[in-house]
């Protein structure tokens, strides 16, 4: 067996794959630390990779796999995962005497003994395809296999158990939707918030007093960071305020997003801050005017509920999982409609009234999130297959 396990060779009933883990968890890790720590299922055993001890340690037992196939390794970490799933993964699943495997990415080994049950986090590939995109293809044509042959499949929200229906042709009775949380120890009112706005950036950002608009994500297109800027540009105050984007750079598109606050003269507000460590997060949100996130599509947009749990008023799109994550605790607008965005980032960088009441309506909605509640609906779902 690749790697080595801290449980020698007691039978794992259950095997979950956490083998995309990195060094710089962003969302899909994100979900999969935290529910690790809130799955409690009897002969439950973790491959996780040695990323996985600089994040909070799992309860579970550990079985220790090779690093390097995380995102951050870029196509050759998605190329040495999807190797090691389909020509390592079954022998340690029949070393471990498993008799389910949970993928928490929809990956699996294919045409295998393997019984498993895996997580479905979007549909994104395939709902704003890239001809040219080694992930389209992998939606296309490698998860299609990995649903129909696993025994049952999770999501997010009920926005992703429809597209799942819709493109694949899955039947909905094999998918179950399990909304995801937010760490709650983490994401909350800081202890000693920061003042009105940060007298310096992260990541060597230029010092400011203006108050800001706060976005953290990818670059990808479907994130509308063009029509955020031009949203910004368009506030009739605009010199008054920041637009702090914060997310690792993508060389295919980060150069665009400053191009346009450069055409749209608003470069020297608009500051991207690069990836922001975690624990910088909290305070970066509740010192916001608000979190702008103006995505047109998500699985679940976990930025949204960690912005409520901070105390910071958001403001986000009306389609996708979004309004399933927000209720009635945000502003929903039509992310296609730059006025409409304009509009609503005015409003609340003007009305101190209706900060307050989001402010109070984010924290009310975010208390009805957890982990433990996630990982006991996950762990009600697992069992029903063994």
């Amino acid at each position: 067996m690749t790697g080595a396990t801290e449980q020698g060779k007691n039978a794992a009933q259950v095997i979950a794959n956490l083998s995309f883990v990195g060094q710089k968890p962003t969302g899909l890790a994100t979900y999969a630390i935290n529910l690790a720590s809130e799955l409690n299922l009897p002969g439950l055993t973790l491959l996780a990779p040695p990323a996985l001890r600089h994040h909070t340690q799992p309860k579970q037992p550990c079985c220790i796999i090779p690093g390097g196939m995380s995102a951050e390794e870029g196509k050759a970490g998605h190329f040495r995962r999807l190797k090691w799933s389909q020509f390592q993964l079954p022998s340690i699943y029949r070393q471990l005497e498993s008799e389910l495997l949970f993928s928490l990415v929809p990956e699996a080994p294919i045409g295998t003994k393997c019984r498993s049950i895996v997580t479905v986090h979007d549909l994104i590939p395939i709902r704003f395809p890239r001809w040219t995109s080694p992930l389209f293809h992998y939606a296309r044509l490698y998860i299609p296999q990995v649903l129909q042959q696993a025994e049952h499949i999770l999501c997010n929200s009920q926005a992703t158990a429809q597209d799942i229906c819709d493109f694949y042709g899955i039947p909905a009775r094999k998918i179950t939707p399990v909304l995801l949380s937010h760490d709650s120890h983490h994401f909350r009112i800081p202890d000693s918030p920061i003042e009105e706005t940060p007298t310096d950036y992260p990541n060597g950002g230029t010092a400011s007093h203006r108050p800001y608009f706060f976005y953290v994500g990818r670059h990808d297109p479907y994130k509308n960071l063009l029509c955020l800027i031009r949203a910004f540009a368009a506030l009739p105050d605009r010199r008054d305020y920041d637009l702090l984007i914060a997310g690792s750079p993508d060389p295919r598109y980060t150069p665009l997003l400053k191009q346009q606050a450069i055409a749209l003269g608003v470069s020297e507000q608009v500051r991207f801050l690069d990836y922001v460590a975690y624990d910088q997060l909290p305070r970066l949100l509740h010192g916001s005017i608000a979190l702008v996130y103006p995505s047109l599509w998500e699985g679940f947009g976990l930025p949204v509920l960690e912005a409520m749990a901070c105390g910071a008023p958001v403001i986000t799109s009306n389609l996708s999982s979004l309004p399933e994550v927000a209720g009635d605790a945000a502003i929903l607008i039509d992310p296609y409609d730059e006025q409409a965005l304009s509009n609503a980032m005015a409003q609340v960088a003007t009305d101190d009234k209706m900060r307050k009441d989001l402010r109070s309506a984010g924290l009310k909605r975010s208390s009805q999130f957890s982990w433990a509640k996630t990982g006991q609906q996950t762990a009600e779902v697992l069992q029903r297959f063994l």
